[in-house]
This record gives structure tokens, C-alpha cells and sequence, in this order.
């Protein structure tokens, strides 16, 4: 079984341990928190910070196979723009979304640029 490793407060610096993930454009880094997440056996979770420049934006929906917390930490969000980042629905600091396997979100930008705490997580029938 994975296990995330036990964390007791450490520092998380806001200038070190960001890089942009895969399939994602520049000015979008994540940092990694603690992960035992294993997308190949559909296996663990991952907390992680999320980053927006200002101005930066996605232009495609995302789907993931796993459940996905996100909360709005500073900044703000722009959910549902089109590809040239144009259009969709702001929100501001302290909102949070929550969504099963399977469901289409975004694309995503953000104009004064943000920052996102996000969990990822598969279920199984031992969870239950």
C-alpha cells in the first residue's frame, strides 16, 4: 500500500522546487507538497501548490482519471476562457471546487496571476 510521507511542518519556499508540469504552458508551475500517487495502478494522492503568472492561460479542457480538490489560495481565476483567452467566469481568493473522475474543466487563466492548493486522490473500494 502507499503511504505519503509524514511532513511536520516544513518550509515551503515560494522561490525554490517549481517546475511547470507536463503538458502545461510556461508560466504554470506546480510544486509538489507530498505525493505517493501512482497514475499507471490508479493507486495514492498528491498535494500540491499550483501557479499562475499573470496573464498566462490554458486553452484546452482538462479530464483526469483521479478526484481533484482545488482551492483558490490568492489571486485570481479565470475558468472557461477560449483558446486565444478570451471569455469565462472570474473568481477570487477562498473559492474551491471539487471534482470526480471524468469531468472536463477548464481551460484556465488567471490576469493578475494566482495560486492554487489542489489534491489529487483515487478512490478505491478499501476507502469506503
Amino acid at each position: 500500500m502507499n503511504r505519503k510521507p509524514h511532513i511536520e511542518f516544513e518550509m515551503v519556499s515560494n522561490e525554490n522546487g517549481w517546475e511547470t508540469p507536463l503538458g502545461y504552458p510556461k508560466g504554470i508551475k506546480q510544486k509538489i507538497l507530498a505525493s505517493d500517487i501512482n497514475e499507471n495502478t490508479k493507486t495514492g494522492s498528491r498535494s500540491r501548490l499550483l501557479r499562475f503568472d499573470p496573464g498566462v492561460y490554458t486553452k484546452e479542457p482538462f479530464v483526469h482519471d483521479h478526484w481533484e480538490e482545488v482551492f483558490l489560495v490568492s489571486g485570481d481565476l479565470i475558468v472557461g476562457n477560449d483558446k486565444n483567452g478570451n471569455g469565462g467566469n472570474s473568481f477570487n481568493t477562498a473559492t474551491y471546487a471539487c471534482r470526480p473522475p471524468g469531468v472536463y474543466h477548464g481551460p484556465f487563466k488567471s490576469e493578475k496571476g494566482c495560486t492554487l492548493f489542489e489534491l489529487h486522490y483515487y478512490k478505491t473500494d478499501e476507502d469506503f
